[in-house]
């Protein structure tokens, strides 16, 4: 007969099991790692998870994750408010803006439209960012979703539902990566790399 661990254990596998990327395995290690690690260190991680759902929000402007509303983005006057840069997670914020590169403002989806899962652009921020451009003095919006069906099907829509308002629509350039070898890309990241070809 099999053994069947204790319930605390079985739940917490089930809680890591839920989470993205975390197979069966993976949450049995980190149950298990937490098991033999000081009570303090388990406490620590509970209070974290608490504080998140807690203390954090959502901008009630551009949708970003803060603990105070509006964000910190968002209260900057030092950022350019003639650019919506528009993504579909909290986590493309902190990658774009870790570039340095861009210095305007943001609107966050909260996912892309895929029909497939059941997400229309209802269940989007899309009309957050309609009322948006229509009460800002906003110039450009840049679509920066995702390269794949979802983020480029998104990225039409969203193309056709803002050009009415008169303003630039761009998208971000896509193309080959820094390091990445001719050989190895694929057929739609070499077309789309000539087709954004520039001077020199």
């Amino acid at each position: 007969m099999a053994t069947i661990p204790p319930e605390p254990v079985t739940r917490l596998i089930e809680a890591f099991s839920q989470l993205p990327g975390i197979g069966p395995k993976t949450a049995s290690r980190l149950t298990f790692y937490l098991l033999r690690r000081p009570a303090e260190q388990a406490e620590a991680l509970a209070d974290a998870i608490r504080d998140l759902k807690r203390k954090t929000v959502f901008c009630s402007i551009c949708f970003n994750i803060t603990d105070q509303s509006p964000c910190a983005i968002c209260r900057d006057e030092t950022r350019d408010r003639s650019i919506i840069c528009v993504v579909e997670e909290p986590l493309d914020v902190l990658a774009i803006d870790r570039t340095g590169e861009y210095r305007g403002l943001y609107h966050v989806l909260h996912g892309a439209i895929s029909p497939v899962e059941g997400i229309g652009p209802d269940e989007l921020r899309i009309q957050e960012l309609v009322a948006r451009l229509k009460n800002q003095p906003v110039q450009e919006v840049l679509l920066a979703t995702n390269p794949n069906l979802e983020g480029e099907a998104t990225a039409m829509y969203l193309a056709r539902l803002l050009q009415p308002l008169g303003v630039r629509i761009t998208r971000l350039a896509r193309g080959l990566p820094v390091g990445g070898d001719l050989e190895y890309a694929d057929v739609i990241t070499l077309s789309r790399a000539l087709q954004g070809r520039r001077e020199m």
